[in-house]
């Protein structure tokens, strides 16, 4: 067997790992390259095997850094199923549509004002090529077996995270090789517990927040605390905010807030389309989520659902106090541009961080206080309040990665920690040699591994070490 990392090597995007067993080529996930524009350009390379020669792909989620390539796939000729979740299905329905219209959006805008340096800009993919994407995915529940070949099967296993994430666990004969996808909290208030599988030959781990732990904050009081002191001054929130998972826990707390009476009755509005639609698969989903029917009916009336575009430009017209939320996350696209070239230049307001920012996206430059940022090809001043709530993470911190891992009866003969910035990924290889005892590696972009069939464990399978890890060393230390 060979396992060759083509992104999330290094970087928290772009996650796509090919594993090849005897006859069977699988591709687990098949994620859009985001951030700096050295990680972009990856989206352009030509695919380093022939899309055809593939015989599935496999989903965690539907994040578009795990599934946002497969509308290139699908039209460089790849037609085999895509599988996954049927929640991460139905939101790969949202996603790669709202992806691709960007796309042919922002395409257009630069030949319109003609800022881009290709003529005519084009867009990596399109509605069509979305389209043709999602007529291969074929949803397969939890922890049912899912046969691929005669020796080759998998199953999905609960990641938390977002609706429908999952772990993928495949099995080549005797041999069992694991990705745990990106890793939910054990304790988020919406989404269900992550799952480790019993035992894995070989472990590919996450490590988005391996060289930190979460603050012990309450997201609740965070927001409260930030909400009034921009009211206070007649100030306006903007909030850059994930479409899924993300802008649903903020709608929770905004519910909870303005019905203990925490925050004042101002307009909130969800300004995103895509984000509308995704907390409407909340009610297809229940047995995902820990939420009840009533919380998600107050989920659903906790802001104003701008849904046209007419409504989008009619929020532009109201004075604070206010709360906009608009996608993207990072505030690499989508309406929040807008509002940011609005209301970044007016010390009365708050921009508000409340996830991951990768570095070179624009809400890495707003996490690290730059003066200036650039949308649509000019440059705004920043005076507003750069708020960044912690506590509201989807990932796991290494605490939380470290307590999944030893959830495991067997140490795998070897670990693989991606989908980390080199610090991260570093930091939770340390830790887990320290604490966990395993032969652990951070892969490189483009290296491949041969694995055993028959795997030789070097260790015996007995439960996990779970006690309290050390700090780790710092960043840069000898391991």
């Amino acid at each position: 067997m060979k396992l060759t990392f083509l992104g999330a090597a290094q970087t928290v995007t772009g996650s796509r790992y090919l594993l090849e067993a005897g006859d069977k080529r699988v591709l687990i996930d098949c994620g859009l390259f985001q951030g700096t524009k050295n990680l972009r350009l990856r989206n352009w390379d030509p695919l380093p095997f022939p899309a055809g020669s593939l015989d599935a792909v496999i989903l965690t989620h539907a994040h578009i850094d795990h599934c946002g390539y497969l509308p290139v796939l699908a039209r460089s000729g790849y037609r085999g199923p895509v599988y996954c979740t049927p929640g991460t299905a139905d939101l790969c329905g949202v996603m790669l549509r709202d992806s691709a219209r960007l796309q042919e959006e922002d395409a257009a805008f630069a030949n319109r004002h003609g800022f881009s340096k290709h003529h005519p800009a084009l867009p990596l993919y399109t509605l069509e090529d979305a389209e043709q994407a999602l007529r291969l995915i074929a949803p397969r529940p939890f922890d049912e077996p899912v046969a691929l070949g005669e020796q080759l099967s998998f199953r999905l296993l609960p990641a938390g995270h977002i609706l429908g994430a999952a772990s993928v666990v495949l099995c080549n004969g005797h041999t069992v090789i694991a990705f745990s996808g990106d890793l939910g909290r054990p304790d988020d208030p919406i989404v269900r517990a992550p799952s480790p599988p019993v035992h894995a030959d070989y472990l590919v781990v996450e490590s988005t927040y391996g060289d930190r732990l979460h603050d012990a904050l309450n997201p609740e009081d965070e927001l409260a605390e930030m909400f009034s002191r921009t009211f206070a001054r007649g100030g306006i929130v903007v909030m850059p905010c994930f479409a899924v998972g993300r802008a649903q826990e903020v709608l929770y707390y905004i519910a909870r807030l303005k019905l203990s009476g925490r925050m004042a009755n101002v307009p909130v509005y969800l300004d995103s389309p895509m984000a509308i639609s995704v907390t409407d698969l909340y009610r297809r989903h229940m047995s995902d989520h820990r939420l009840t029917v009533s919380q998600v009916h107050a989920i659903d009336h906790a802001a104003f659902m701008a849904r046209t575009v007419d409504e989008s430009k009619a929020i532009a017209g109201r004075s604070g106090p206010m709360v906009v939320i608009a996608g993207s996350g990072m505030a690499t696209g989508g309406r929040v541009l807008h509002h940011l070239s609005l209301y970044a230049s007016d010390p009365r307001n708050t921009i508000a961080l409340v996830g991951y920012q990768a570095p070179g996206t624009r809400g890495a430059a707003l996490e690290a206080h730059a003066p200036a940022i650039k949308l649509h090809g000019d440059y705004v001043r920043v005076r507003a309040e750069i708020s960044s709530i912690t506590s509201l993470s989807a990932h796991s911190d290494y605490r939380e990665t470290l307590r999944w891992l030893a959830g495991m009866t067997c140490p795998p003969v070897r670990t693989f920690v991606t989908h980390g910035e080199p610090a991260a990924a570093d930091a939770l290889r340390r830790r887990i040699v320290e604490t966990l005892h395993w032969d652990c590696c951070v892969p490189e972009y483009g290296q491949s591994f041969e694995l055993a069939e028959e795997a030789v464990r070097p260790y015996p399978c007995t439960p996990s070490p779970a006690e309290e890890p050390a700090p780790a060393p710092a960043a840069g230390a000898a391991p």
